[in-house]
């Protein structure tokens, strides 16, 4: 294999990037990404393969054709072969691709260093009647532009620094417990989709986790689970509510709810579909993700600490449970704090008129 005067493969180049740090950077037809490890070492000469594919595809899998080099286009390609993307959860990787292929659509084949503050501030504008879609947007903007001064596409992100939306909701409507009920007079035990509320009301888990449960994850009184987007394993203890849904669910099938025809559900297939069940009660505003929500909820109002919540749900961070618990948080701190108040008042009064008794029987 041809040799460069750098001592590296052909189309590679020593680099130093944003962070001072000397690294490999291939270069070819507009297709540019970082290579690690040390030069001509197995996994070093893998990555080169992998460099060389990416090059040679004229049409892939994501839609995109021959690139202009240097285009947003070209620094997709880039990205969606980095580590950093490759890393991602599947389910992630999907989400973050459909954003970026639906603005690509309209500016794949601008040069990406002409794309600046301005531009993104008036992209990002232009999306003011959805501005969780806007939020989004720039989220991912910011993550790909970023990949763009990596490989030494551009100097600098554009992306940093252009306000996002102001959330004024909270996000997917949380369950209250009049509407559990409604649905449960709907859908009653011995039904999928009374099960399907148990799993997810019982165990606080995401719907791409719950379509994966099934007998084999049952410990006794608990339910072994592996988050599927955060690789988390947890044990988690089933209520009574649960346990009697299982006791009326069939042990043929290896996942607890399945399709029409047995098999098991996709995570956005089952989304739909219980949405629909969810319809048949009266609840249009209902979704699953609501249950889960409601679950974080139950606990915050019942007085479980942050990480008793976190060893339920599963959340890495404080901030993340905060956006399930912090209307449950407010009010039952504000009637503690109520109670309080109210408990000092009272011992004031008393010691006031035992003090006035004292004084009238001198």
């Amino acid at each position: 294999m041809l040799r460069t005067r750098s001592g590296l493969p052909r189309h590679c180049g020593w680099n130093v990037d944003r962070h001072g740090k000397r690294r490999v950077c291939f270069r070819k037809a507009g297709f540019s990404t970082y290579l690690t490890g040390v030069p001509w070492s197995e996994d070093f000469m893998r990555q080169y393969a992998t460099a060389l594919e990416g090059v040679k595809a004229q049409a892939n899998n994501i839609g995109a054709a021959r690139t202009i080099a240097g285009s947003f286009d070209a620094l997709c390609v880039s990205y969606y072969r980095s580590p950093e993307f490759r890393g991602l959860k599947d389910s992630t990787q999907t989400t973050r691709r459909n954003i970026i292929e639906r603005f690509r659509k309209e500016h794949g084949t601008k040069p990406t260093s002409r794309l600046g503050r301005a531009h993104i501030k008036d992209i990002i504008g232009a999306k003011a009647n959805t501005p969780e879609a806007a939020n989004n947007l720039l989220k991912v903007l910011r993550v790909v532009l970023n990949h763009a001064v990596e490989i030494g596409m551009i100097a600098s992100n554009p992306a940093i620094g252009v306000k996002r939306y102001r959330s004024h909701g909270d996000g997917i409507h949380t369950w209250s417990e009049a509407e559990v009920s409604q649905f449960e007079a709907a859908h009653p035990i011995g039904t999928k989709a009374r099960l399907a509320l148990e799993l997810l009301l019982g165990t606080g888990q995401r719907r791409s986790d719950v379509v994966r449960m099934g007998w084999q994850h049952v410990r006794g009184d608990e339910i072994a689970v592996r988050q599927q987007k955060t690789d988390e394993p947890l044990l988690i203890p089933m209520d009574q509510s649960l346990v009697q849904a299982l006791a009326a669910a069939p042990r043929t099938n290896l996942t607890f709810l399945v399709t029409e025809r047995g098999a098991p559900f996709t995570v956005a297939g089952f989304g739909n579909w219980f949405r629909d069940r969810c319809n048949e009660a009266g609840l249009p505003q209902c979704s699953a993700h609501g249950l889960r929500k409601l679950s974080a909820t139950r606990m915050a109002n019942a007085g479980c600490s942050t990480d008793q919540i976190k060893a339920v749900t599963g959340h890495k961070s404080l901030s993340e449970v905060m956006r399930y618990t912090r209307a449950a948080d407010q009010a039952r701190l504000a009637r503690q704090a109520m109670n309080m108040v109210r408990a000092d008042r009272e011992q004031k009064l008393s010691s006031h008129q035992t003090r006035l008794d004292k004084m009238g029987t001198k």
